[in-house]
Parts: structure tokens; sequence; C-alpha cells
């Protein structure tokens, strides 16, 4: 890429967009500006990437603070990949901002890149999120005032962020249940008779926490906790491969406890497993304070690559396992490593390059429901759209980007937004009102709030064939007054329901209803759709203006809504298995009580 190109990007990045009037600025945001010096490099002279995680910090933690109002800790790092390494006499800018508050934590949004002052270039290094909670000495738990996002960049932020933090608390369950599925089906250890052995690359060191490592409320900053922790792990790579490695990616951790003045943090590292051209290295920070037992700070898994002389990565060396723990440690690392490779693939490509055929497992569920809900979403923040026509109160615009044609279609109901939502969430009853939808067939249910259909649809012209759809279903309830109800739509492929020949395979990129509260009764019910060559026939002729069918297909919804709404919403099979382990929940604490 050019230097051109990748100054663009950093100018399209959500937190570097110069909005069109300059005299506003998000109070929330914060910068910070270091030129490198040699004394925060290592002997390649690139910027440590623990003195980087020191500065995204420190600048995300006063972001915070300035939102709070009161001193601010680190909860969580989201996953973090580094795109490019920082030399010696470049200037590092981060911008940090608070996207969301929540009750007591709020969501930072950290975006650095690099700048060559002698050659006027500037090029994305990073882009990370934060979660820090608020702390008040002696004044109980805090109560974050909200967030308000005054342009379209900042409302899309604001919206995602929810996403993020629900991933955010799914997140650890979810990576055990498919680490502890994914190492059952990998069987033993490959033995290679040139592997190196694990416990050459072990690594164990103690730092102990003095007043320049702490805040004014003595407990020790996480990005200083950050940089021990990365300076064992490239320890232990460097012991692997007798060579300086690169970090190239954080996985995503949280912080389990705090560290205050005083205390000895004991770093251990180790190489869990290498691959062609990369390795992962856990990492464990543990504390304690003269006599204490050790107190689990923190565990992180970084990614390292080795590179030659043309910045082109090398083959490493094989691992040998340790027994027993060693052996799963290596085991989970390729399951990590699946798990990553199916985050990369959906999450890191730009919404318009994203594959639709992307098969469905239990591995990827979590981000394709968040790929699914993050899409629609998008398009809900768009604000250039075009009113084509409006018929009987129904409207429907279309917005044309980046070669692709978006359309959206917009009504309000006489029905309570939640009964609202429960009727639309299941396609099954689609069809009562949308003649499009000939078929629908319950697949399977891939968690509380994914469904996985299969859609039929008639053939647009006479002597052709319809078109099935295998759909996954992403439902979303408010996470306050703010946010609507979601329902996400788009496309999977499933083994176990290949192509027929009596259907044409279609597929969808985003699709979906987001679903407002106007008042107590009035709900304001906006479906949204990403054209392919799929969905386009049965569209094209009201685009053009030639047709008014949407008008007559989503009168038909307003009534089926207003027919059905003092109808009691079927519970999908996921809330009743969830409001059956609460009961188990509560009875448990009954019993002990």
């Amino acid at each position: 890429m050019t230097s051109e190109g990748k100054y663009a990007d950093i100018m399209q990045d959500p937190l570097f967009i110069q909005e069109s009037d300059e005299v506003y600025r998000n109070t929330t945001e914060v910068k910070m500006s270091q030129i490198v010096l040699p004394c925060h490099a290592n002997h390649c002279g690139e910027l440590s990437v623990g003195q980087l995680l020191k500065w995204m910090d420190s600048t995300a933690c006063l972001s915070a603070e300035r939102h709070a109002g009161c001193s601010c800790v680190t909860a969580s790092v989201d996953d973090i990949l580094f795109e490019h390494t920082i030399g010696v006499g470049n200037v590092v800018n981060i911008i940090a901002k608070v996207n969301r508050a929540f009750t007591s934590s709020m969501e930072v949004g950290i975006l650095v890149n690099c700048e060559d002052l002698y050659a006027d270039r500037q090029w994305k290094v990073c882009h990370a999120f934060a979660t820090f909670v608020a702390r008040r000495t002696g004044a109980g738990k805090v109560q974050l005032k909200q967030v308000l996002p005054r342009t379209q960049m900042e409302q899309m932020e604001y919206s995602l962020a929810a996403e993020r933090r629900r991933m955010r608390l799914i997140h650890a369950e979810t990576i055990t249940d498919l680490l502890n599925s994914s190492t059952a089906q990998l069987g033993e250890c490959q033995e290679y008779q040139d592997a190196v052995p694990a416990e050459r690359t072990r690594v164990e060191s103690v730092e102990l926490v003095l007043p320049p490592h702490a805040n004014h409320q003595v407990s020790t900053f996480g990005g200083q906790i950050m940089a021990w922790m990365e300076n064992v792990a490239t320890i232990a790579a460097s012991r692997l491969c007798n060579a300086h490695p690169t970090l190239r990616s954080i996985d995503m951790f949280h912080f389990r406890g705090p560290s205050h003045i005083g205390d000895r943090l004991v770093l251990k590292a180790i190489v869990n497993n290498t691959f062609k051209q990369s390795m992962e290295v856990g990492v464990c920070a543990e504390a304690y304070k003269g006599g204490e037992p050790l107190r689990h700070i923190n565990s992180a898994f970084m990614t390292f690559e080795v590179l030659d002389s043309d910045r082109k990565p090398c083959t490493v060396p094989r691992i040998r396992p340790e027994p027993v723990d060693g052996k799963r440690r290596y085991q989970e690392a390729v399951a990590r490593r699946k798990i990553r490779l199916d985050r990369k693939y959906i999450l890191s490509c730009k919404q318009a390059e994203v594959p639709v055929s992307v098969p469905w497992e239990p591995r990827n569920q979590m981000y394709l429901s968040f790929n699914n809900v993050t899409a629609l979403k998008l398009m809900d923040t768009k604000n250039n759209w075009v009113l084509t026509s409006e018929k009987n109160k129904v409207r429907l615009y279309t917005l044309e980007e980046n070669h692709m044609l978006c359309f959206k279609v917009e009504m309000n109901v006489s029905v309570a937004a939640e009964q609202t939502f429960h009727l639309l969430s299941d396609l099954r009853r689609r069809k009562e009102w949308d003649p499009v939808y000939e078929e629908c067939e319950y697949i399977n249910q891939a968690d509380e709030e994914d469904t996985l259909y299969r859609v039929a649809t008639p053939s647009v012209s006479k002597r052709g064939k319809g078109q099935d759809f295998i759909m996954l279903a992403s439902r979303r309830m408010p996470c306050d007054a703010r946010d609507p109800y979601l329902i996400a739509l788009r496309s999977v492929t499933l083994p176990t329901h290949p192509p027929t020949e009596d259907y044409t395979r279609g597929e969808v990129l985003c699709a979906g209803f987001t679903i407002w509260e106007e008042s107590s009764t009035v709900t304001k019910i906006t479906y949204y759709n990403q054209a392919t060559p799929g969905v386009l026939p049965y569209i094209s002729t009201d685009i053009a203006g030639l047709s008014s069918s949407f008008s007559s297909t989503f009168s038909a919804c307003s009534h089926f809504l207003e027919a059905n709404k003092d109808s009691p919403a079927a519970l999908p099979l996921s809330a009743l298995t969830h409001s059956m382990a609460s009961l188990q929940v509560d009875q448990k604490h009954q019993q002990e009580d």
C-alpha cells in the first residue's frame, strides 16, 4: 500500500474522522503524541510494544477519567492487532475517547498511528477498545452519566459499543467451551525430532510495584502490568527462535483483581505452541505482599513472528511440550489459533468485503453473531438515505454507497415495541404477512439469542426455480432506553443443508429490523436490506417506481402485528432454557440460605 493510501485509511478510521463542523470536539477526547527515543526502543531500533501499551493505557485512562470525574482502573482490553512496527525518530499519535458509558464502566476507543516527520507520512498501527471502571473513594458505587453522541460517527460507535460489551461478557465462557470441545478432538500432540523443549522457553520474573507504577489511588497502572507481561513474553519467544521476535497480536484479556504499591508481581511466560510462521506465548501475572498467597491478576496470550531482512515472516522451530499441563497448553493453543483465524476472517474485513457464505460452526458463532448485528447497526446509523416512494404511511428509502445498493422500509404501528419484537423474531410466522417467505424451516438454536433457519422464496419468473436461504437470525433486546430492539439476518452455509436441485441457493449479506419504542403503544419499525443479486429481483420494480408491492407487504405486516398485539408471544426455545436455568439457580441459592 502507498503512503497516500495508508494516510487515507487513517483519515477514514472512526476515531480519526474530522467532522465538517471544526468547532465541535468530543469532550472526552484525549490526544497524546510521543517521539520515539532510543530509551523506548529495543536493540532493533523499534518501539517496545510494552512502552506503546503503557502510552495507550495512560491516554485511555485520562479519557475515561475526564468523563467519569473520578479515578478509573483498566478492567479489560479487547484483541489488539499490531499492523506495523514503529522506529526510533518516528512520532506516535494516540487518540482516545469514551464511546459509551454503562453503570460504572465505560468503553474507550483507542487509535494509534505513526508519523514520519521527515517524509510527511502517517500510517495506522493499531486500533483497540478498553473497558475502564470508575472508582470513587468512600462514595459507594459510581453511577456514570450517559455519553451523548452528537455526530453520525459517534452514534455508530455508541451503538456498536453495546454489542462489543455483550461479546466481552460472554467471551470467557464461550472460549472455555470452545477449547474444551476442540481439544477433545485434537488427539495426541505430534512429536518432532528437532523440536525445542518448552522448558527452555520458560521465563519467571518479579517486579516490585513502586509509586511511579501506580495512580493516585495506589493501584498499579494496567498499562504497566501489560508492559511487564510483554517483556517476559518477548524473552520466552526469543529463547525459542534465538532471534528478535515481533509481537503481532494480543488476545482479549481481563484484569481479575487489583495490584497496589508494595506488591510483588510475579510474571511467568512460556511458549505454548508454534505454527509455521508464528508462535503463541502464554503469560501469567500474579501478586503477593509479605507472606500472603499469590493472587491471580491477569493472563494473556500473545502471538509473535520472526521477520527476516525483507520484513517477511520466517519459519519458527517446533516445540516439544512439557508433560500433562504442557500438552494441555499445546492443544489449547491449536484451538485458539483456529478461533483467531475465524475471528480474522469474519471481523477484520470491511463490510463490503466480508464473504457472504461463511460456514457456520459453534467456534465462530460468537463472531458471526457479532458481525450480523454490527452490520445492521452500521446501516441504521447512516443518515444519507433518499426517500424513493411513500404509500399508505409506508416509506421506501434507498442508499447507494461503495457500489452497493441498500434499501429500507419504515412505518409506525400501534403495538408495543416488545410485543412487536417477539412477533417478528420468529421467522416461521413471517409467511403470515410476507408473500416472499413461502416456507420457513427451523434448523437449530445456535445460542440464547441466535437461531438458524432455512427460508424458501418463490420464483420471480414463470419458468425459473425458487430460491432458498440458510439464515442466521440474531436478536437483541435494548441495552438501555437509547437502543432499539434488533433482529439481524445474514446468510451462512451449513454442511447439513447443501443446495438442492429444486432451488437456487440465494444469499443475504445484511438484513433485519430495528424496532424503536415511540411511546407505550406506538412503535417505529424499520426494515433494512443490503441488496444482493438474490434479493434484488424481489424489490427492483419498487425501487424503480414501477410497483408498490413493498407498501402492501408492510401494510400486511402492520395488520399481522395489530391482530396479535394482545396474544401471548411464544417464547423461543432459548428463552425457555434460560428461564429453567435461572429457576434452578434460584432454587440452589434458596437451599444454601
